[in-house]
């Protein structure tokens, strides 16, 4: 049986959201089962330690009170699936890398990069930067439903807030508020009701005393409208814009692969400029489809020159 003591950070560790921890000690409770003869159960807890770290084990608990207003997700994503300007990758391979050491930072009385503001417009990978920020820390990402919490619990929005910051402490995750501007909106505008100043005096304060070891992302479309209180709460601000030349090229290239037939892509880029990263994400998609449902094995400058232009009739129509 494992020592008392061991149980004890077993469970510390697990309500504490710690994976690290909790495999680490996982793995003593097996080397110690092993030591009095026990090879079977020391070879079964090793065995789903393994299947957890391979993606068999996810369990995400939420608190009832805010269930329905937090989504949670275990993502995968990679930081070379994004494509972006040198400048913003290295600002997020310096969040990773801060966060990943951060013990080492702390014991010099200083706190890692963990409260994040990004800016931009729809489909230039503000979201997609969440998710690999968590696949990154192989942490759970848990994206905070703006609409409900705005809306559905009007009058109750602070309160809310604090239970999803007090999960921030239990539950050690990657915090998602997208479209942040529905709470971060300028206190002194003529619009803004009572309510929602306080909502944003309540985040204010929340973000300002949050401690956790969780990171918090707020995304935003317009930037413009928030209140400059905000900005000095947040550690790294991000903005990213339309992908530029080669970012399109190296866009296309990842998402068709070896289905991308050999021809320049001048035209193609030089017809794609002023579309957002899921524009061109979505155009590569259609072209990849037609030419899976029509049986050929490569997609067609002539296509992919079709599907873009579709996506820039589409989005000037609905504009």
């Amino acid at each position: 049986m494992a020592t008392s003591e061991q149980i004890k950070l077993l469970l510390e560790s697990h309500y504490k959201n710690d994976g690290d921890r909790f495999t680490s000690m996982a793995l003593q409770v097996a080397a110690h089962e092993a030591r009095k003869g026990n090879i079977i159960i020391a070879k079964e807890i090793k065995s789903l330690v393994d299947k957890s770290r391979s993606g068999g084990f996810k369990v995400i608990r939420l608190n009832k009170d805010i269930s329905d207003l937090v989504l949670p997700y275990y993502p995968e994503n990679s930081l070379n699936e994004l494509v972006i300007s040198n400048e913003i990758k290295r600002k997020l391979e310096r969040i990773i890398k801060e966060y990943k050491l951060r013990d080492k930072i702390q014991k010099h009385g200083l706190e890692n990069r963990r409260k994040i503001l990004l800016s931009g417009k729809p489909g230039t990978g503000k979201t997609l930067t969440a998710s690999i920020l968590s696949g990154e820390l192989k942490l759970p990402l848990y994206v905070i439903m703006m609409d409900k919490l705005m809306t559905k619990y009007m009058g109750e929005t602070a309160t809310k807030l604090r239970l999803i910051f007090d999960m921030m402490s239990s539950n050690r995750g990657v915090y998602l508020f997208d479209e942040f501007d529905a709470i971060g909106a300028e206190r002194a505008r003529d619009n803004e009701v009572g309510e929602m100043r306080r909502v944003l005096n309540a985040f204010l304060q929340f973000i300002e005393q949050d401690s956790s070891e969780s990171l918090i992302i707020g995304a935003t479309n317009n930037i413009n409208i928030l209140d400059s209180a905000l900005f000095r709460r947040f550690d790294d601000i991000i903005t990213y814009s339309v992908p530029e030349e080669k970012e399109i090229e190296s866009l296309i290239k990842i998402k068709l692969g070896n289905y991308l037939a050999k021809f320049s892509l001048k035209k193609i880029v030089s017809t794609a400029i002023g579309l957002s990263h899921a524009e061109i994400t979505s155009a590569c998609n259609d072209a990849l489809k037609e030419t899976i449902l029509t049986d050929k094995e490569k997609v067609t400058q002539k296509l992919l020159l079709q599907t873009i232009i579709d996506r820039i009739m589409y989005y000037t129509d609905i504009g």
